[in-house]
């Protein structure tokens, strides 16, 4: 007998607002809108009821969301995964480089080459601020 399919199931990303229930986390929704008249891009907020089955996710962290079949009045969503814990830093973008790429060179600020030295000097001088100080 073949085996069916089940539906593809709405998944959502949050970040964790209340964890004081037994099994249940209150997630928040952000989601970006452009408002169809006026065209500013507007947050959009919803919260959801989510079932954690091993009580592991706390405030703060971020959480991905599945829908479920109804498991109480309010809770139709489980926590699937927990995508980064409170506290955590995020990736950085751009690794740090090692340290034999650094030098002394790139650690010292570039100063300004002679012609723009110069342009500086008189400047200040028909400003009259040379010697001011």
């Amino acid at each position: 007998m073949a085996e069916r399919q089940r539906g593809k199931r709405k998944t959502f990303i949050g970040e964790v607002v209340s964890d004081k229930m037994d099994k249940t986390v209150v997630v928040q929704v952000t989601r970006l809108v452009r408002h169809p008249l006026y065209e500013k891009v507007i947050k959009k907020r919803k919260k959801f009821h989510a079932h954690d089955e091993h009580n592991e996710c706390r405030v703060g962290d971020i959480v991905e969301i599945m829908e479920t079949r109804p498991l109480s009045k309010t809770k139709r969503w489980r926590v699937v995964r927990i995508i980064r814990r409170a506290g955590e830093r995020a990736a950085p973008e751009e690794a740090p480089l090692p340290e034999e790429e650094i030098s002394e060179a790139s650690l010292q600020p570039e100063a300004p080459s002679g012609e723009q030295e110069e342009g500086l000097v008189q400047g200040r001088e028909e400003s009259g601020e040379v010697g001011q100080q």
